[in-house]
């Protein structure tokens, strides 16, 4: 679909208007009309949504924006559910149908409100546990099974991210032999923002590449998801760290806004804000971000939880930190040294090791060098 902004019309928008009247954002459209007008009260409740979705609050329906309305529109039981590799459904249903099973004890798999593989599995199990036909669809039968198991002893919390924390204790506190993916953002024709003679791209690919030389100083195995005139999609990217194995997946950026006042550090995990997040996702976003803070001294605008496709889709725990802004004037000329780029790489490293140390050995933020990483690892290896 086209994308839609304030002043566009037609029957888009028209279907944009309805979406967001069914969840009482507008007030409903008569039934007659057949065009509609992205207007001020559109954009407001575009705006509203996406706040509460995790998206980019911009009010504009764009890919991303347009198909989270779309799944949002559906309800576990509004439609039967099941696993199609040539048109994969998606939608609130399926997140809910996952979060279900895996409050049940069966393996779902992360909850992305994507009906893949392994929802299937799960789905086929719990049939066959309650003596349905597992065909692996979710129809009315298994909706009905479901809604009667929806006691409240019956739910837990969340399973498949208490099992991402148990992953990270059971690996142990070393660097040595982890998995990392490292996701310079952009690439090729898409330069990203560019500012100050700067381009987000090439920033991204350097800042990479010197994450990537001290993890693998470290004995990680660090995988790069781009090269440097290639520009994956997100699901280029996710699938890429999932093929791989990945332990974590980091994706670096820069901001840009129309103000030069817009300045400063920000970090995103995967959350849905209804009490679903990835709980190792949300604790490595807050070290990166309180590293990086201590060692620049760049302004801090917080960690926030986003829906974004590259967390959905990654199996993985996924950050992605959005390393100052190109369009003010003292974070580009900052990020324009490379003094600059490798003390952010270092709180970046030193973020991943906090993450596996779980406390044991641990020292004040800002403090633990790249030469006490080193001199950790060697010291375990003894």
């Amino acid at each position: 679909m086209r994308v839609l902004r304030r002043g566009d019309t037609g029957s888009d928008v028209a279907e944009i208007r309805s979406i967001l009247a069914g969840m009482d954002l507008l007030p409903p459209v008569a039934g007659t009309e057949q065009y509609a007008a992205f207007d001020v009260a559109v954009e407001q409740a575009v705006r509203a949504f996406q706040q509460r979705r995790g998206l980019i609050t911009d009010g504009v329906v764009g890919p991303a924006t347009f198909h989270s309305m779309k799944g949002a529109s559906y309800h576990l039981g509004s439609r039967p559910l099941q696993y199609l590799l040539s048109a994969p459904v998606s939608g609130d249903d399926v997140f809910a149908l996952q979060e279900r099973l895996t409050e049940l004890g069966f393996d779902a798999g992360r909850p992305d409100g994507y009906f893949g593989p392994q929802t299937e599995r799960a789905l086929r199990t719990f049939q066959r546990d309650m003596r349905l036909n597992p065909d692996g669809i979710c129809g009315p039968a298994t909706i009905r099974e479901l809604h009667r198991l929806s006691s409240p002893r019956a739910r837990g919390g969340r399973p498949v991210f208490l099992r991402e924390q148990e992953q990270v204790r059971r690996a142990g506190p070393r660097l040595r032999g982890k998995r990392i993916v490292i996701d310079p953002g952009h690439g090729g024709e898409d330069l990203g923002v560019t500012a100050a003679g700067l381009r987000e791209a090439d920033i991204a690919w350097d800042l990479a590449r010197r994450l990537e030389g001290r993890m693998q100083a470290t004995g990680m195995e660090a995988l790069i998801s781009r090269g440097p005139n290639h520009s994956p999609t997100d699901f280029e990217r996710a699938r890429f760290a999932n093929d791989a194995g990945a332990d974590l997946f980091l994706s670096l950026h820069n901001d840009g806004n129309a103000s030069p006042g817009a300045q400063g550090v920000a970090s995103f995990h995967f959350g849905t804000g209804n009490g679903t997040t990835s709980t190792v996702g949300e604790l490595l976003a807050g070290f990166i971000q309180r590293e990086v803070v201590a060692r620049t001294g760049l302004r801090d605008c917080r960690t926030h939880y986003k829906t974004w496709e590259i967390f959905t889709r990654t199996r993985c725990p996924a950050v992605r930190v959005e390393i100052g802004y190109l369009t003010n004037p003292d974070d580009a000329r900052r990020l324009a040294e490379p003094a600059f780029r490798d003390v952010v790489a270092e709180g970046i490293l030193i973020a991943v090791k906090r993450l596996y140390l779980l406390g044991e050995g641990d020292q004040p933020t800002g403090t633990f060098t790249f030469a006490d990483v080193l001199a950790h690892e060697l010291a375990r290896a003894e």
